[in-house]
């Protein structure tokens, strides 16, 4: 995929390229580095927002949160090629017009084709990337920070105009219809897949809430119903995006995975309250109406590459393990990890699942009780080679809090679990 990208990337920029040698003096350099970094913010923006289209095969095949990452480089990137572009272009200008600086700028600004729209659109990119940043985005609610977002799109389109009045497009037809093309046809992939499609199938599954089930003080299962579900095609591992049509709650919505396989019957998502959204779910009442965006997420079978697999689980993130270690074939190892035992939610299930395959399932808790059953075990390497015996040959799925995922991350590759072999998808996007 990035291979593509970046084969992308040599394609747009290169006639470009092809004029390098023909370059002179302080005012045809500043010009060119201009055009240079004026293609590649143009193609990054593209990048930008068909990196967030939700493409099946792109989601499936990669993974939400990686997709996600990628899209948060190619924001940096766009900014920072889109000022580079901005300074060499009026750099070039002013040292073409014999102006001063400023006289420059406010004329390039002004009198340049489609120059103030990109500027706005510029300014509105800079303001996406700002609350972005981790320390703002921790302030903000998940939903106001996710609306806000939506601005990234107003921006690539004030700036578009102006990308058609470059000199590769201008002077010619076919980049100038390519340029479109390329646009065009990410535009159509968002409204198909982020807007079309979630529609469609709201109309055609019609999904309900069935059942509200406590399995523990913080933790509650919603059951769901509705027509058609064996066409949704959602794998164990894998998540929706949910959008519960009650007071307060139907103007967003919010990722979790599947706790048990998807059947003809039912839906099940298992969910701990940390917030106002997953607390509110809780207080749901029989036959809200639910939107579900999805199934997304690479944390698969199809991951799997080895005979054995062990599934590492934190707290909540026991739900897509759940799924999986009903149904991934082969020798499957379950490894549940929490800080209390009254954490360790779905046991029973986990249990009879272990029992009627064969399989095996360690619990272990930080805080020790006489009802535990667990143990306590560090994450080290060492002490989950001892856990595991063979743990070097295994695939691994891990889900769960971010502190405890890196953590075991660490140790696994300590015992030996090459990087590759480790699948791990977060909800931190």
């Amino acid at each position: 995929m990035l291979i593509l990208i970046y084969a992308g990337a040599a394609a747009a920029t290169a006639t470009c390229w092809a004029d390098v040698t023909s370059v002179a003096g302080f005012a045809g350099w500043a010009g060119w580095v201009g055009r240079l970094t004026g293609l590649l913010a143009g193609y990054a923006c593209a990048i930008l927002l068909g990196l967030v289209a939700r493409v099946p095969a792109l989601d499936h095949g990669v993974g939400t949160d990686r997709l996600a990452r990628w899209h948060a480089t190619a924001g940096r990137y766009t900014i920072v090629l889109s000022v580079t572009h901005m300074l060499f272009a009026t750099a070039a200008y002013v040292a073409r017009s014999g102006t001063g600086v400023l006289e420059g700028t406010a004329g390039l600004l002004l009198n340049g084709p489609a120059m103030l729209e990109a500027a706005v659109g510029l300014l509105l990119l800079i303001g996406v990337a700002i609350i972005s940043v981790r320390e703002a985005r921790r302030r903000m609610r998940y939903e106001t920070w996710h609306y806000l977002h939506f601005i990234t799109y107003g921006a690539v389109f004030l700036a578009f105009a102006h990308q058609l009045t470059g000199p590769d497009f201008a002077g010619s037809a076919v980049m100038s219809l390519l340029w479109q093309a390329l646009y065009v046809s990410v535009v159509a992939l968002l409204i198909w897949y982020r807007f079309l499609t979630p529609l469609r199938r709201a109309l055609r599954h019609r999904l309900r809430v069935a059942e509200i089930r406590r399995e523990s003080p913080a933790v509650v299962s919603v059951y769901l119903t509705g027509d058609h579900l064996d066409e949704l095609g959602a794998e164990p591992g894998q998540f929706f995006r949910w959008r519960f049509l009650a007071p307060g709650m139907w103007w967003t919505a919010n990722p979790y995975s599947l706790s048990a396989p998807a059947n003809g019957r039912f839906l099940r998502i298992t969910v701990k309250g940390v917030g106002d959204h997953s607390r509110a779910l809780a207080r749901l009442r029989p036959g809200t109406r639910v939107w579900a965006e999805g199934p997304y997420g690479a944390l698969t079978a199809a991951r799997r590459r080895r005979p054995q697999v062990l599934l590492v689980g934190g707290g909540v993130g026991i739900s897509p393990l759940r799924a999986l270690f009903e149904t991934l074939p082969g020798q499957v190892t379950l490894v549940y990890m929490a800080r209390r035992d009254e954490e360790l939610i779905l046991r029973g299930e986990l249990d009879a699942i272990a029992l009627m395959r064969g399989a095996t399932v360690h619990y272990t808790v930080d805080e020790l009780s006489g009802s535990s059953g667990g143990r306590s075990v560090p994450l080290t390497g060492r002490a989950l080679r001892t856990l595991i015996p063979g743990l070097a040959v295994h695939d691994v799925y891990l889900c769960g809090p971010t502190g405890m995922t890196t953590a075991a991350r660490q140790a696994l590759r300590r015992a030996g679990v090459p990087n590759r072999r480790i699948y791990l998808e977060s909800f931190d996007f």
